[in-house]
């Protein structure tokens, strides 16, 4: 079954490029799928972000997680404790359960002029749109420990034998760079609801050195 994390990168890099170029360089419309208010921050674009908020089942694996740590980029996250790592270098950090549920991460480094809340928000419109056409059920910006980001999870796939995902892409200076991250959990489609609570605790445990 590692054959479907090696399937899933071309996707995966596929979906966070396709079509930012055109809305780097555009306007388009503000965010209307995210709250406002005490519980919530905003970007100088204007894009406001929900807390990450668990839920008790949630919470109760985060509690009895294991501190999982990426020492290269000061990030961990509380995995459960029959997750073990697949393959760490020091832009990506693959970790996998025993059903082939998985947890990849990726960082691309960036200029120093990069627009990074432009950029968000471009993610955040262009999924907004794929909601409408059915590919995510649900599309948010979220704040995991400081960090504005888009998540959002797929639909069933045609086959429920393919892969589907919860993912969470955001920006960060680090170490004087900017960087992107892109955390993404996955699975079958047939096995994705086993993992929801799963991959939900694990995208909001994350913990990053500022």
């Amino acid at each position: 079954m590692i054959k479907i994390a090696l399937a899933l990168a071309p996707v995966f890099f596929a979906l966070t490029f396709c079509g930012l170029q055109e809305r780097l360089t555009g306007g388009g419309s503000n965010s209307n799928g995210t709250t406002t208010g005490s519980n919530s921050s905003s970007t100088s674009s204007g894009v406001s972000a929900e807390k990450a908020k668990l839920s008790a089942a949630q919470q109760a694996i985060v509690d009895g997680g294991t501190e999982t740590k990426w020492d290269d980029q000061g990030l961990s996250w509380k995995l459960p404790a029959s997750w073990k790592k697949m393959d760490v270098k020091k832009d990506s950090f693959n970790y996998q359960s025993p059903d082939n549920a998985f947890l990849l991460v990726n960082i691309s480094t960036l200029g120093d002029n990069f627009p990074a809340d432009i950029s968000l928000k471009a993610y955040h419109e262009q999924a907004l749109q794929q909601l409408k056409n059915g590919k995510y059920e649900s599309v948010k910006m979220v704040e995991i420990d400081g960090l504005p980001g888009v998540e959002f999870v797929e639909t069933m796939p045609e086959d429920k034998g393919g892969p589907r995902r919860h993912q969470w892409i955001a920006y960060r200076k680090y170490l004087d760079q900017t960087q992107q991250l892109n955390v993404m959990t996955s699975t079958r489609g047939n096995n994705f609801d086993k993992h929801t609570d799963d991959f939900t605790a694990i995208l909001y445990s994350m913990k990053a050195v500022k």
